[in-house]
């Protein structure tokens, strides 16, 4: 009889001490919340692009006449012809080499022009979450504004991120996926 409850005080240590060495190592060097933060953390998936033939994504959300009144809010609002859209790279939010004498020639234009205000427009694509896309497009916004600071534009720039809500093309192709990967000068007078 003392040897079996023996043995149980003696598993019933040996339990407690293998729990207590797995709790140990479990807490890592860190503090337990940011060693817990970092075993919870869900991976995010890479964004992908759709090629431009799936079906599945060529049904488009926007109806006619909202397509319409896009168009009208996508004017520059100037009178002598428009300003070039400035374009990147898909999941990207840093300047193109091929964007830099686009930016030039816009800022250019704004000064001959005597613009004292100008709304920066930043957009996605249709692919990815709409919350990703108005993060990115208000990257791609700040990155325009700081390029025109850089070049001594010194007028009212305000920027603003419509994600993919707002697109400045509706067909699914690879150009019109390209053109709303942008930022849009607006002038605002």
């Amino acid at each position: 009889m003392r040897q079996a409850r023996d043995f149980v005080v003696f598993g019933t240590l040996a339990i407690t001490v293998l729990l207590a060495q797995g709790c140990a190592t479990k807490s890592g060097s860190g503090t337990g919340d940011e060693r817990m933060a970092q075993e919870e953390r869900i991976g995010e998936p890479a964004i992908k692009e759709i090629p431009p033939n799936d079906l599945s994504v060529t049904t488009s959300r926007t109806s006619p006449p909202m397509r319409t009144e896009l168009f009208a809010r996508n004017a520059t609002g100037l009178t002598k012809g428009s300003l070039i859209d400035v374009l990147f790279d898909f999941d990207r939010a840093f300047i193109r080499v091929d964007a830099l004498p686009v930016l030039e020639a816009n800022a250019k234009r704004l000064k001959e022009d005597g613009v004292t205000r100008v709304l920066l427009e930043g957009r996605g694509d249709e692919v990815g979450t709409a919350a990703y896309n108005i993060v990115l497009g208000e990257r791609r916004a700040k990155s325009v504004k700081s390029y025109l600071q850089q070049l001594g534009l010194s007028i009212d720039l305000k920027t603003t991120s419509y994600g993919k809500d707002r697109p400045l093309c509706f067909q699914h192709s690879s150009d019109c996926l390209q053109r709303n990967r942008s930022v849009h000068f607006v002038v605002k007078e």
